[in-house]
């Protein structure tokens, strides 16, 4: 009787090892604007707002204005706004990390974590945001597209 015991416990176990968590925005890795790569797995727990950004595109005063003030009022309330510069759309942001990071920095005073410039569509887009995009069901068709993220990393709303 034991031995039954023993060996149905063993395999729950074994089959609890098998199941794996469903994959989430934060299991991914990224580099920030300063060239050192970054687990999102550290914002797990918080809302993110993740955004592809760009330094030379007409809507570029507002959003950074706006990203900047939610990052202020709501980033001591488990907060964070993610931004992703971007080429993609209309070449408007052709500057190099460290360019971009001077811009925002000098010219909005910015406090969010930015990361290195990425793709965020096509075969060569970053595999945080081909994830975001597929269970999503949208992706990005400009500069500036939102996707808030919940604390466990699920997409649960996005504004283009």
């Amino acid at each position: 009787m034991a031995v039954a015991v023993a060996a149905a416990w063993l395999l729950l176990l074994w089959a609890a090892a098998c199941v794996q968590r469903e994959r989430d925005f934060y299991d991914f890795k990224a580099v920030n604007i300063r060239g050192k790569l970054v687990s999102l797995e550290k914002y797990r727990g918080s809302v993110s707002l993740v955004v592809n950004v760009a330094s030379e595109c007409g809507f570029t005063e507002q959003h950074y204005r706006a990203l900047q003030q939610l990052q202020k009022d709501l980033g001591p309330h488990h907060f964070n706004v993610l931004a992703f510069p971007c080429n993609q759309f209309g070449q408007q942001e052709p500057d190099s990390n460290r360019e971009i990071e001077s811009f925002a920095r000098r010219t909005y005073n910015v406090s969010f974590p930015m990361f290195s410039k990425v793709a965020v569509i096509g075969t060569g887009a970053h595999p945080a945001f081909k994830y975001l995009t597929e269970t999503s069901g949208k992706e990005p068709t400009w500069n500036f597209w939102k996707y808030l993220v919940a604390p466990d990393g699920k997409v649960v709303m996005i504004k283009g």
